[in-house]
């Protein structure tokens, strides 16, 4: 098994789709702002986006309406030439939760923001 891309599962397709499309510039590799799925070229692997109602109908389970429910539970990690500059270029379209910071710790400088569904995103670079 390798592993293709990433599935987020979603309650507003719209509004993410257009935040991976026109705030991340993420290139569309399949779907469109109406098919309640699509595929966007992150790199080294597809990121994609469901409109969560629908996978879970495909599934049989009911779906749960409680927005936080998936806050925390999965985090997406990209990695950038400069955290700085991509912040700079991300600052006035996104609400970050953590400025630009080193963590020696890890190795990295990281930053953190959310997408439309609460999806937690991770800039960083290794330092």
């Amino acid at each position: 098994m390798k592993l293709t891309h990433t599935r987020i599962l979603v309650n507003n397709y719209k509004e993410c789709y257009q935040f991976y499309k026109d705030i991340l510039s993420f290139p569309c590799t399949w779907g469109d702002e109406t098919s309640n799925y699509a595929q966007f070229d992150t790199g080294n692997t597809y990121l994609s986006i469901f409109d969560k109602k629908q996978m879970l109908e495909d599934i049989q389970e009911p779906h749960q309406t409680k927005e936080t429910s998936s806050l925390n539970e999965v985090a997406i990690i990209f990695g950038v030439d400069d955290v700085d500059a991509t912040y700079d270029s991300l600052k006035s379209k996104v609400d970050f939760i953590s400025l630009p910071h080193d963590r020696e710790d890890w190795g990295i400088r990281v930053a953190h923001f959310r997408d439309p569904n609460g999806t937690l995103i991770e800039i960083n670079q290794r330092i």
